[in-house]
C-alpha cells in the first residue's frame, strides 16, 4: 500500500454512485471533498463511520465540504446500505478496484491470523483545486468524522 501524499493532485474519479448515477471528482471542483475509503457496506465499523458522517453532515455542509464514501461493493449493496441507515451522501462504486488502487488504499490486511487483500480505512481531504490537502492514513471509525470537522474548522 502506497498512499498519496499531501500536496499531490488527486487522481481523477469516474464511476457511479448507489443510485447508478455518474460521478466524477471534477464535478466537485470548487468544493472540499472528504473522500473516505471503507472496507465493506453494513459492517459494524463501516456503519459507525458512515452514520457519524451522516449525523455531522450539516456541519460539513456549513464548511462547504462534500462527503464521498468509496468501497468495492456493488450498486445494489451501496443502495441497500444507504437506505438502511438513511445516508444522505454518495457512495461510490469501485467494483473494478481502480479507485482504491489509484489512491493506494488497496493492500494486504490481517484478521485473526489470516492475510488477505482489501481496502485499508483511509480518508483524503481534497481541496477546492483538486489537490490532496490532508491524509488520515489509519482511521478509527469512532470519532473520525469529528476529527475531520475539527481540522476543517481550524482552517477557517
Amino acid at each position: 500500500m502506497s498512499l498519496l501524499q499531501e500536496g499531490s493532485v488527486a487522481p481523477p474519479i469516474t464511476t457511479i454512485d448507489q443510485h447508478g448515477k455518474n460521478v466524477t471528482l471534477h464535478e466537485y471542483k470548487g468544493k472540499k471533498v472528504v473522500l473516505y475509503f471503507y472496507p465493506k457496506d453494513d459492517t459494524p465499523g463501516c456503519t459507525k463511520e458512515a452514520c457519524a458522517f451522516r449525523d455531522n453532515l450539516p456541519n460539513f455542509n456549513n464548511l462547504d465540504a462534500e462527503i464521498l464514501g468509496v468501497s468495492v461493493d456493488s450498486v445494489e449493496k451501496h443502495k441497500k446500505f444507504a437506505e438502511k441507515y438513511t445516508l444522505p451522501f454518495r457512495l461510490l462504486v469501485d467494483d473494478e478496484k481502480k479507485i482504491v488502487q489509484d489512491y493506494g488504499v488497496w493492500g494486504l490486511k490481517k484478521f485473526m491470523g489470516k492475510e488477505y487483500m482489501g481496502i485499508n480505512r483511509v480518508t483524503y481531504l481534497i481541496n477546492e483545486e483538486g489537490v490532496i490537502e490532508k491524509v488520515w492514513p489509519k482511521v478509527s471509525p469512532a470519532g473520525h468524522a469529528e476529527e475531520i470537522l475539527n481540522y476543517l474548522q481550524q482552517k477557517t
